[in-house]
């Protein structure tokens, strides 16, 4: 759920693609490894960084928020962004299926936006220039409108299927919606899989994300088709994930290596 509203008509935006490769921006993930260290066992990780509130993010907050909490029909007591990953863990679970939790978060990314935007995106502006320059505009209003949900973020070049490399892509240092909830779960059907159905199907841009769960980084693909089988699905609880502790106090013969949401 990262993206909050779509400038159309503003500044034009540099076209920045080539087709040689672009390595300086480029960031890359790998899977985890026996000598891989998660984030809480690296020291200069271990502290949350202080992320400083921009002039409009309790307005996004509370948006997102409401829409959340009609979609749930629940609430948290508790205020501000606490409040908020409450209410994403009743929505993930309330649903009856990972696909039914995925269905109700694309519901509620399409009710931020206005009537019709989304449709005359998606017929007017994703198909301009083989799509590209629709990948670089959400990319470009996802840095600016969504930090407040994942923390600081910044545009980069990514490579495209055709062999091209373009600036579509956002790149979350340490994302504060991971870490607040701590669950792989949330991430991947609450997050990950909803947004790049909309992204998609609503406004006719592929979106392949890329969480990282060693250092909650993570790497969007803006003009980037998912793969079908998605390695995610086969991702570990996080050590820190409450819902794993849980089972793991309860759980005899039961296997609680892998995420029973995802």
């Amino acid at each position: 759920m990262k993206a909050l509203g779509i400038v159309v008509g503003a500044a034009p935006l540099p076209l920045v693609c080539s087709s040689g490769r672009n390595h300086r921006f480029r960031v890359s993930f790998s899977s985890s490894s026996p000598g891989s260290k998660t984030v809480e066992q690296v020291g200069i990780a271990a502290a949350k960084p202080e992320y400083k509130p921009g002039v409009f993010d309790d307005m996004f907050l509370n948006l997102f928020r409401n829409k959340l909490v009609q979609e749930v029909g629940w609430d948290s007591k508790e205020p501000g962004y606490d409040g908020l990953i409450e209410v994403a863990h009743r929505l993930m679970m309330k649903g009856t299926s990972n696909s039914t939790t995925v269905e109700a978060a694309v519901r509620v990314l399409r009710s931020l936006f206005p009537p019709y935007l989304l449709e005359l995106y998606k017929m007017l502006i994703a198909p301009i220039g083989g799509g590209r320059i629709a990948a670089m505009m959400v990319a470009r209003v996802t840095v600016l409108t969504c930090q407040w949900l994942m923390g600081p973020s910044k545009v980069n070049s990514v490579d495209l299927p055709d062999g091209t490399s373009c600036s579509s892509g956002v790149y979350v240092e340490r994302c504060r919606y991971l870490e607040e909830s701590k669950c792989v779960g949330i991430c991947t059907n609450t997050c990950k899989f909803p947004t790049q159905t909309f992204f998609k199907d609503h406004m006719g841009v592929p979106l392949l994300m890329e969480p990282n769960f060693r250092d909650y980084s993570c790497q969007f693909k803006f003009g980037v088709l998912p793969p079908q089988d998605d390695a995610i699905l086969k991702e570990p609880c996080l050590e820190a994930c409450p819902n794993a502790s849980r089972r793991r106090m309860v759980a005899k013969n039961v296997d609680v290596t892998t995420c029973p949401k995802t």
